[in-house]
């Protein structure tokens, strides 16, 4: 039986080839988790920003189904995505069950609350500040929900980190919808999950250091460009 050592060597081994199944899953896993969280951000950011700007009949049902689809539970955000999608369903029409653009949809339902509900507060925060100014102004809805987007699009990338931390570790939703099919629809996590169980150890360990690795990455180009803005507002 292997040693941890020898298996973490094998491991790095696999990443420092960049091995051609290695690549495919890794590029895979970005494309559908990149794709989903430009969604996401496109349907929650103006979301979130009306929610938290304006004062409205039903706002705080809003807020509150806004923070409780936050815990969406993976698994049943992938059972009615495969109903939907499956032949059965009133989008089985589409043929999407079991391709990246299933995983895609999973995960945009499952990021969107997230960002909407963050940005809900990002604005909100803000709007107190600004509400005079935006009166004297005389500006429209539109355009105040652009400027305290445009605003706070430092905080914003925070928001949109949360959703990406998200989706990319996603697991039960992505296993249902996309099937986990070799060259089709794995992705690093489900692909953990299942050389685990195979024990082929090596990939799964490479996948996850490499995990590991994109979660630093993006953490540190959100601190440095919040950093570069601190700096730009006092230079």
């Amino acid at each position: 039986m292997f040693s941890f050592g020898d298996i973490m060597a094998e491991a790095l081994g696999l990443i420092l080839t960049w091995d051609r199944d290695l690549s495919e899953i890794v590029l895979l896993s970005l494309r559908v988790t990149l794709t989903a969280v430009a969604i996401a951000c496109l349907i929650g950011l103006p979301l979130g920003a009306i929610v938290g700007a304006f004062r409205f009949p039903g706002r705080g049902v809003a807020t509150v189904l806004l923070n409780a689809l936050m815990g969406l539970p993976p698994v049943v955000v992938g059972l009615f995505v495969y109903l939907m999608l499956s032949n059965a369903g009133p989008l089985g029409i589409l043929g999407l069950l079991y391709t990246p653009s299933a995983m895609i949809i999973a995960q945009t339902i499952l990021v969107t609350p997230i960002v909407a509900a963050l940005t809900k507060q990002v604005v909100e925060d803000l709007h107190g500040e600004y509400a005079e100014q935006f009166a004297s102004f005389g500006l429209t809805a539109r355009e105040r929900v652009a400027a305290l987007l445009w605003d706070a699009r430092y905080s914003l990338l925070t928001v949109a980190l949360a959703g990406f931390g998200r989706a990319v570790a996603e697991v039960g939703a992505v296993l249902i919808v996309g099937g986990n099919i070799n060259h089709v629809t794995r992705v690093m996590t489900t692909t953990i999950a299942l050389e685990t169980s195979k024990g082929n150890l090596e990939l799964a360990l490479a996948l996850g250091v490499l995990l590991l690795a994109l979660a630093v990455i993006v953490n540190a180009a959100v601190m440095a460009l919040r950093a570069s803005a601190v700096r730009a507002a006092y230079a």
